[in-house]
């Protein structure tokens, strides 16, 4: 069996990039550990030859990259999106280090497609963006200064999932289960805020961290294809008394 196998369904995920270097550097970074699959969100400038140049013998990534208008278009059809941020965020979904994230990852990518998310080289991603993803995963460095150089960082965590592929103690999957993907926990989302409105218990004029919330409760319970439909049929029935 292919020692990277388990990494077939593994995305990564760079948003906005500012220097086409660092997607470069990023797929080679790829290209070490057994990662394939690079996907591009708004970069600043790509292709370009400062990425051909540091992508070294990676440059079958960089032609296969999947250049993206939004971050839903890059995590369409997967089941689980892991964010990467040394931010602190209130309100935050769990956050994980990339040990655990990686291992989770994988364990995942054996029942559909996963993505690891990156932002911007300085803001790195924003609260809307972590809201996307379902985790945040941390590089544990020094408190002093952990900033890593966006490529340094894919490099961290190319290594964790390598080895969280080939560890026979990574978790092992649960049952078979039919997991939502992004885009219809999306959609769930979107129909909760628009019943929230219409039964007036979410004010759109002052809106809170209540949808934050909504998401942070949600992504915790990896929701099934059934439960989301279960749910929507909920807030249908809610609507229709609301009208």
């Amino acid at each position: 069996m292919n020692d990277t196998a388990n990494l077939e369904r593994v995305r990564i995920v760079l948003l906005h990039t500012s220097h086409p270097g660092n997607i470069g550097a990023a797929a080679r970074a790829m290209r070490t550990m057994g990662l394939s699959h690079l996907y591009l969100v708004e970069p600043k400038t790509f292709p370009h030859a400062d990425a051909r140049a540091l992508a070294a013998g990676a440059l079958d990534i960089l032609n296969s990259a999947v250049v993206c208008k939004t971050l839903e278009q890059a995590l369409a059809g997967t089941v689980l999106a892991v964010a990467s941020t040394a931010r602190n965020r209130d309100l935050s979904h769990e956050v994980v280090d990339c040990r655990t994230a990686s291992l989770r990852l994988v364990s995942e990518s054996r029942r559909g497609d996963v993505a690891l998310v990156f932002g911007t080289e300085r803001t790195g991603l924003t609260v809307a963006e972590v809201n996307k993803c379902g985790l945040i995963a941390t590089i544990p460095a020094s408190t002093t200064y952990a900033s890593l150089n966006l490529a340094q960082a894919v490099q961290v965590f190319a290594y964790e999932l390598r080895m969280a592929s080939n560890t026979s103690g990574s978790p092992p999957a649960a049952d078979p289960v039919n997991l939502a993907t992004h885009e219809e926990v999306e959609h769930f989302y979107e129909h909760l805020e628009r019943t929230l409105h219409a039964t007036g218990f979410l004010n759109p004029e002052q809106p809170g961290r209540l949808m934050q919330r909504m998401r942070r409760l949600f992504a915790r319970s990896r929701l099934e294809k059934e439960e989301v439909n279960i749910l929507r049929g909920i807030l249908s029935a809610m609507q229709d008394k609301a009208q």
